[in-house]
């Protein structure tokens, strides 16, 4: 599966549950809310570099290799590390207190971030 490409913010679903309950800060619930985010992925068979940008300038960028630990950071801007693993066509990472799956479905990015039965739902548009 290639998830190589661009992909701007379409639509997303429980977002301020999620948020809550993996406990942002009310300032990073308010900036994330609704936000235009772009994320743009770099593909070379199992390395991926997976960036987000954000309105304002701010960047957010994780770059791993399938079965391989990696140091991530969390939409929070925590600092953690990671073995990222493909399931059946999705990447999977668990992250310290949410699981993070993505996939491409129907030519669109589809992200999905659980925590203790929180489901939140992100789909991006390819634009690149």
């Amino acid at each position: 599966m290639t998830f190589a490409g661009k992909y701007e913010f379409e639509s997303d679903e429980n977002y301020d549950d999620f948020v809550k309950k993996i406990g942002l800060p009310a300032d990073k619930i308010e900036m994330g809310r609704n936000c235009k985010i772009v994320t743009e992925v770099v593909q070379n068979g199992n390395d991926f570099t997976w960036t987000q940008h954000f309105p304002g300038g701010r960047t957010t960028t994780n770059s791993f290799t399938i079965d391989k630990e990696a140091d991530m950071e969390t939409m929070g801007g925590r600092k953690f590390k990671a073995t990222v693993k493909m399931e059946g066509g999705k990447i999977v990472a668990d992250f310290p207190n949410y699981r993070h799956t993505a996939e491409i479905s129907g030519g669109k990015l589809v992200e999905i971030s659980t925590s203790s039965g929180v489901v939140y739902k992100r789909t991006s548009k390819k634009i690149a």
